[in-house]
């Protein structure tokens, strides 16, 4: 087994280890049919029994789950195991000609299992499938972005955000209350659990507008290049900062609306 890309040193150590014990599991097994000469085509197809485990004997073998490569098996390597057990289902793909050996399930079991020393062997064996299988799922997962981020407090009546300013972080009210203020005039309320800041990060422009705190806050402050890799893998930032652009342009809706009725309330008097 070999895990795609780089491996560190101790991986490469466990999988060498593992190589030889299937080898020791079936020595002296018959298989229970000829050999199976699988072709790119019918690796895709649902060639695999129940009752059978095999044995690599031509390969190499990649291993994908949901069309993502997990590992690649090679000669000695023996799969099946897991066939009759609720785990999630695993493909193979070659691109050559793959030949593996078919052995009886139950029969391999009971030979694995009949003494001391094998049993060990099955279970060195399949402890160290588990732990490789586990680090080829974290190579698929994204890293966790732990994002560089501080505290600040504001009293009342201190700016956030200045309008004009080049905009280096985003900002979420997690206590009190801010103002919206552009160009001197009154734009909208921040309330608690808002993220302001976002939109010049996103479009690298200026401050749109001063955020001024209304009552003592307390804000989180992170930095764009950070924000920005939060959204990527933290979908509940995404969720909340679409919900504060929505709650906005319906509260900047509703103005304009009013701003258009007053207008146009002196020329319908005359």
């Amino acid at each position: 087994m070999y895990l795609i890309g780089d491996q560190p040193p101790y991986v490469d150590q466990l999988r060498q280890a593992l190589q030889a014990i299937p080898a020791q599991l079936l020595s002296g097994m018959a298989p229970s049919r000829q050999p199976l000469q699988l072709s790119p085509a019918a690796l895709l197809q649902d060639w695999m029994r129940n009752d059978e485990v095999y044995l690599i004997q031509r390969g190499p073998l990649r291993v994908v789950l949901d069309q993502r490569a997990l590992f690649q098996l090679d000669e000695g390597d023996l799969i099946g195991l897991g066939r009759t057990l609720d785990l999630p289902t695993l493909n193979y793909e070659s691109e050559a000609d793959v030949l593996v050996q078919p052995y009886d399930r139950e029969a391999f079991l009971t030979a694995a299992t009949a003494t001391p020393a094998q049993r060990d062997a099955l279970l060195r064996y399949m402890l160290g499938q588990q732990s490789l299988l586990a680090q080829a799922l974290i190579r698929l997962k994204p890293p966790v972005t732990q994002p560089a981020t501080g505290f600040r407090r504001y009293a009342a009546g201190e700016v956030i955000i200045r309008q004009g300013d080049s905009a280096e972080h985003v900002f979420v009210i997690t206590e009190g209350h801010a103002e919206a203020w552009v160009d001197g005039c009154k734009v909208g309320e921040v309330c608690q659990d808002e993220i302001v800041g976002a939109l010049a990060v996103f479009t690298h422009t200026p401050r749109t507008a001063s955020v001024i705190a209304k009552t003592s806050c307390a804000v989180l402050v992170i930095p764009q290049d950070q924000f920005v890799s939060l959204m990527e893998t933290t979908p509940r930032i995404a969720h909340s900062l679409i919900e504060n652009m929505a709650r906005h342009i319906n509260t900047l809706n509703k103005e304009v609306t009013r701003l258009r009725s007053a207008a146009e309330q002196p020329s319908a008097s005359n």
